[in-house]
């Protein structure tokens, strides 16, 4: 036998006090529970925090090739590994506008070693 709730007219097992669906009392005399909605939406994305993260990517990433460049200290092109720390980070993310900017990240240092490699074995 099945318990049909009167508020929603869902269909309950017979051992149920409460409705599944929408949590009225199956039983007279049960006073309504206290029910906790999750709101399952993904958070904002803080638009200025991912700037910051370019430009520290940026930053870091490419420092080597232009310090390698205009000083002509080649030693100095491997400070350029350092912009691969942000990227890490973010494309670890849940989240996937977060992932997909890591990913962007990633690739603009990738471009700013290789340009760091390419002065420093020049």
């Amino acid at each position: 036998m099945t318990r049909i709730c009167n508020n929603c007219g869902f269909e309950n097992q017979d051992d149920y006090d409460y409705c599944a669906k929408c949590g009225t009392p199956l039983v007279e005399g049960l006073k309504p529970k206290q029910v906790y909605v999750y709101n399952s939406q993904m958070p904002q994305v803080n638009k200025k925090a991912i700037l910051a993260a370019y430009l520290v990517t940026i930053f870091l990433s490419w420092s080597g090739f232009v310090v390698g460049i205009l000083a002509k200290n080649r030693m100095m092109a491997t400070f350029t590994f350092f912009g691969f720390f942000m990227p890490f980070y973010l494309v670890q993310s849940r989240h996937p506008t977060i992932r997909k900017h890591g990913i962007i990240m990633m690739v603009i240092s990738l471009v700013g070693v290789a340009l760091s490699f390419y002065v420093l074995l020049k």
